[in-house]
């Protein structure tokens, strides 16, 4: 490896004419050098006629051969396959499958045109009715491997009713450096278009792929990424170089609502009047290209990283929100705010919840990592009061406008660190709650909120999780005190590994 650093370093200074004289002499020894590295690695084994027996983490499938695991992508149990290792170490490997001599009949037809190459929908060859079950086998297995803990007969996972076009936000980034095919690589030719707008490829985070058609969101969001893509191949405009950090077109995101509003959102690097200019003009493009946007917005980001938390987001055209809708309650959506990517199994998955909590009326309901109030607002109506607790500012700002869109009283809402707002003080001054409801980012809850809830010592805990295996670690750490009584699975992104669950904790007798 560092032989391959300094050569590339050294033909580097070559090339650019800044290489001594005396340097260039060692360049002919080096080379030579470096080949015989090259020659000396060692080759990895080719496994014939291996079967894969089972699913792993990461949308990945698992085999064994002899003592050996090895994971392998893109194939389903039940089929065999030669696999070319790609990577080895003590006790796993890593392979791709370069032949297939038997399919499985989990086996399910990829339907996009980018798959396995973009790195999203895995499980686009493994049928739905099986992801579901190896999802309620994951959870399964997470929760008793990590958990430990005492479990009830498991409800069967809800599975999504749509499975294409289900999500309600995408993003897309721009690049001058796009990925280029193993198709389009073996014809060894020079492209005169590099520039892309899509999605990363994964393991190289300077390169995008193309998206042409994606199946994630309603084809709205492929119609307006690929006017904006054709306006900005027309009119010679730059796209990003994450290295060099110049270029003008950034990042674009789409978001779709259960009310039928439409939000973009184009992110541009702005250094010149020239670029100003040229980002008003392609956003008229897309407002008279496209009257269905209800709100079409844009920020300048000079920054070296596409975050936006802490960057103005100016309207164009429009309204700076949209709104979702769920049982009759209305949602603001604005750019920066988070809301479930699947409208119709995030109402789904609130109805668990909600139904988990077993409010009367005569609740004090805590609910930590609230977002923008969405589960605290869905759940008030049958509850004495709700507090909301949430790291972000502007979703607690989110919360608080979302209980006054729909007339609701009974909900207070505090921004800050979780374990710094959640205290045994702040417990003593609003009571003691009879449930506490907690949907965390995929690390799960730390340690001293954890103590703060066992303080706290509610009746039941809700808790709604994206990760299992993070979930599991935490209901050990809860099991003193607490057993669980209900886990419901909810699948919210077909054709890719993850999944959410939702677990009932009651307080037990001796507690």
């Amino acid at each position: 490896m560092f032989l391959q650093c300094l050569y590339s370093k050294i033909n580097y200074f070559a090339n650019h004419g800044i290489l001594s004289e005396k340097m260039t002499k060692f360049v002919p020894k080096l080379v030579l050098l470096k080949n015989n590295v090259a020659r000396k690695k060692k080759e990895l084994p080719l496994l014939e006629k291996v079967t894969i027996t089972d699913v792993a983490a990461e949308g990945k499938a698992l085999a064994k051969v002899n003592d050996l695991v090895v994971f392998v992508p893109y194939v389903v149990p039940g089929d065999v396959v030669d696999l070319q290792v790609k990577r080895k170490k003590n006790h796993y490997a890593e392979a791709v499958a370069v032949r297939f001599h038997e399919k499985s009949p989990m086996r399910a037809e990829p339907f996009c045109q980018h798959y396995g190459v973009c790195g999203g929908c895995k499980w686009q060859c493994l049928s739905y009715e099986d992801q579901i079950r190896y999802k309620q086998k994951q959870v399964f297995d997470n929760l008793t491997r990590i958990g430990k803990v005492e479990l009830p007969e498991f409800m069967p996972i809800l599975g999504s009713e749509k499975t294409k076009f289900y999500r309600n936000k995408l993003e897309f980034t721009f690049s001058n450096k796009r990925w280029l095919t193993e198709e389009e690589v073996k014809q060894d030719v020079k492209y005169d278009q590099m520039n892309a707008v899509g999605f990363h490829i994964p393991g190289a985070f300077d390169k995008v792929l193309a998206i042409e058609k994606c199946w994630l969101q309603d084809d709205i969001s492929n119609r307006i990424r690929n006017a904006i893509r054709d306006y900005a191949y027309e009119h010679d405009y730059t796209f990003f170089d994450l290295r060099s950090q110049e270029g003008l077109l950034r990042n674009m995101m789409v978001r779709t609502s259960s009310t039928g509003e439409l939000m973009v959102l184009l992110q541009c690097k702005v250094v010149t009047d020239d670029d100003r200019t040229k980002m008003m003009e392609i956003l008229q493009f897309v407002a008279d290209s496209f009257p269905e946007i209800t709100s079409l917005m844009y920020v300048v980001n000079n920054k070296c990283n596409d975050t936006i938390g802490d960057l103005d987001v100016e309207v164009f055209k429009g309204n700076d929100h949209i709104f979702e809708e769920m049982e009759g309650l209305k949602f603001k959506v604005g750019p920066k705010s988070f809301y479930q990517t699947n409208s119709e199994q995030a109402y789904n998955l609130y109805k668990v919840a909600r139904e988990f909590a077993g409010l009367t009326g005569d609740e004090l309901v805590y609910d930590l990592y609230t977002g923008t109030g969405t589960i605290a607002n869905f759940v008030s109506r049958k509850a004495k009061k709700v507090i909301g607790i949430e790291y972000v500012p502007e979703a607690i700002e989110d919360a608080k406008v979302n209980s006054a869109i729909n007339g609701i009283d009974n909900t207070l809402f505090y921004a800050g660190d979780m374990k710094d707002i959640l205290t045994q003080d702040f417990i003593n001054e609003h009571g003691r709650p009879d449930v506490i409801i907690t949907d965390p980012p995929r690390a799960g809850m730390h340690n001293d909120v954890i103590d703060v809830i066992m303080f706290a010592a509610p009746k039941r805990i809700v808790y709604v999780s994206c990760n299992p295996a993070t979930q599991a670690r935490d209901l050990q750490l809860l099991d003193s005190m607490y057993k669980v009584m209900a886990v419901q699975p909810v699948d919210m992104f077909p054709h890719t590994h993850h999944v959410e669950n939702v677990v009932l904790l009651e307080k037990r007798e001796e507690a």
